[in-house]
């Protein structure tokens, strides 16, 4: 914790009006940007594949993204639908 502190800390004058912008920057700095990505990308793929078969694609790339693999759950708990939706005023 004290080495995270020190790097966040690192170049920033304590007393000035633009710590707290500066330290945030240094604590974002320290974070994986890219492997979060992938991960991501990864956790939508599956979704997906999850979604389709289900009949839910585009049910399974939201559910994803917004809530990553607890949005698997989410998809393969919801029924599996057998053909395309009714169209309005045909039910």
């Amino acid at each position: 914790m004290e080495h995270w502190l020190e790097k966040a800390m690192q170049g920033v004058d304590p007393d000035s009006p633009e710590a707290f912008l500066q330290v945030f920057l240094n604590l974002m700095g320290m974070v994986p940007w890219v492997a979060l990505l992938w991960w991501n990308v990864a956790f939508i793929a599956v979704g997906a594949l999850l979604g389709w078969w289900r009949g839910r694609t585009v049910e399974g790339v939201v559910w994803a993204a917004v809530l990553g693999p607890i949005g698997w759950i989410v998809v393969l708990a919801r029924p599996r639908r057998t053909g395309p939706p009714p169209l309005p005023g045909q039910r």
